[in-house]
């Protein structure tokens, strides 16, 4: 078989998540354990954590499937006439019909004016927007069409640790070379171009660098981004700027600035030469609408030529699924004020980003109490990185275990709680250190109980090991 494929690893759904469904098999046959329930705090997935639906996005979904709800009176009228003009824009007024590769004209357009909003008037044109099966397919197309050469001249993929796992996925999958960068965590995860500089020049040595990923773990600066792309300019590289979370920031003072904002901004040279290719997804944000894959990716000064050869790409998949095409156009083309459907969206919406920043105030707050977990203030996205002090005698008992040291921890973790979190070194961090990731998606009450019971675990297990 391909042995690429061999290496792909994705911690994400990794052994720990193996086994935490072992364990829901063995409660549901009797087998007594410490605990009633798993509770899987290892991906971001917002319903399957409680979070309900936002009723508008739904109306218009089950419309367009069912368009003889059309007659039913309870339907607000402005999810009946989205309906009907999504399904005017396609293939015999189905919803099951293929739509064109890059996906619908109209949803295309509304994406182009919502990114025009966001940036405060900045053009954006429906020819540079792809729409995608969720944001991770269209960066995987992005990075099939950028990985090239072999050697010391194969592509090299510049990437933030802790990373994604969907990106070294993805490397190992295409053969590219990772070159790692790491985020400052003693400045909250702060990307620092000196360490971008110091990864470029040891990567240079076995690889071309090309593409340079900037991901969305914690809020950046506006003098971070534009930084960033003086550098990406410096050294000729293109920038991929996963900004699914631009709904999802919390911290008092904090803000969402685009990468094509802050680009279009800076001026000449870079506004006309720095390549950039931005990722959204209804995934995140307040949608959480993760199982409808649904996503887009809007490049910015590609050559046309490229662009070409990226549409030839995309349509060898045919089409993205047309249901969360039109989940994103209700994303990008909400309901106005005046219109039936207003104040029930903002309230829904308002609320979910509330709990989240509420929940996000917790994690921060209850690891903090506990000696021995550093947790970083979460400022945007939906998950922490809590540092672990783990002592000598359990880093011993771990490589008796042939594990990781912080997969360790986190299968005791799981088998004696029932909470399952994804071990730090499934990211990547610093030589040493140690972490795990959990999402914050859980509702409050039961998130508060979970950090509570995981603080109380880590101080029996450092106890244990002393």
């Amino acid at each position: 078989m391909n042995p690429a494929i061999r290496r792909v690893e994705y911690a994400v759904r990794g052994p720990i998540v193996t086994r935490a469904l072992e364990i829901e098999q063995e409660l549901r046959k009797g087998v007594p354990k410490p605990f009633t329930e798993v509770i899987k705090a290892n991906i971001g997935d917002a319903h399957a954590m409680g979070q309900q639906p936002i009723t508008f996005l739904r109306q218009v979904t089950a419309l367009c499937l069912c368009p003889e709800l059309m007659k039913d009176a309870s339907l607000p009228s402005d999810a009946k006439e989205r309906a009907q003009r999504l399904l005017e824009a396609c293939g015999g007024q189905s919803v099951g019909s293929y739509s064109a590769s890059p996906g619908i004209q109209m949803v295309r357009e509304n994406v182009a004016r919502y990114i025009e909003r966001r940036d405060g008037g900045i053009p954006a044109r429906s020819e540079d927007i792809f729409l995608s099966t969720g944001a991770s397919d269209a960066i995987v197309n992005v990075l099939k069409l950028l990985v090239a050469g072999s050697g010391v001249s194969r592509t090299g993929v510049l990437i933030p640790i802790p990373q994604y796992p969907l990106y070294s996925a993805a490397l190992a999958e295409l053969e590219a070379v990772q070159v790692n960068y790491y985020l400052a965590e003693e400045r909250c995860w702060a990307l620092d171009v000196a360490e971008l500089r110091r990864a470029v020049a040891e990567g240079i040595q076995a690889v071309s660098p090309c593409p340079l990923w900037v991901s969305p773990g914690q809020v950046q600066s506006r003098e971070c981004i534009e930084a960033v792309i003086k550098f990406a300019y410096e050294e000729k590289l293109f920038l991929m700027a996963d900004e699914v979370y631009q709904d999802n920031i919390y911290a008092e003072g904090s803000a969402f600035y685009s990468f094509k904002k802050v680009l279009k901004e800076m001026g000449p040279p870079y506004a006309e030469e720095v390549e950039l290719a931005s990722f959204h997804s209804i995934s995140k944000g307040f949608m959480g609408e993760c199982g409808l894959r649904g996503g887009y990716v809007e490049v910015v000064n590609m050559h046309p030529e490229v662009k070409a050869e990226l549409s030839k790409l995309v349509s060898v998949r045919l089409c993205p699924p047309v249901i969360g095409q039109m989940i994103l156009d209700t994303v990008v083309d909400p309901p106005k004020p005046g219109e039936p459907s207003y104040e029930r969206f903002q309230a829904e919406k308002e609320a979910v980003l509330g709990a989240l920043a509420e929940k996000a105030r917790l994690t921060q707050e209850i690891f903090n109490q506990t000696p021995g977990i550093h947790c970083n203030p979460v400022q945007g996205a939906m998950y922490s990185f809590p540092r672990i002090d783990l002592p000598p005698r359990a880093l011993a008992a771990a490589k008796e275990k042939k594990q990781a040291p912080d997969m360790f921890f986190c299968m005791r973790l799981l088998e004696e709680t029932g909470i399952c979190v994804v071990p730090g070194s499934g990211f990547g961090q610093k030589e040493g250190t140690f972490h795990f990731r959990m999402t914050i998606l859980p509702p409050t009450e039961k998130l508060k109980i979970l950090l509570e019971k995981l603080s109380a675990f880590y101080t029996k297990f450092v106890k244990e090991f002393s």
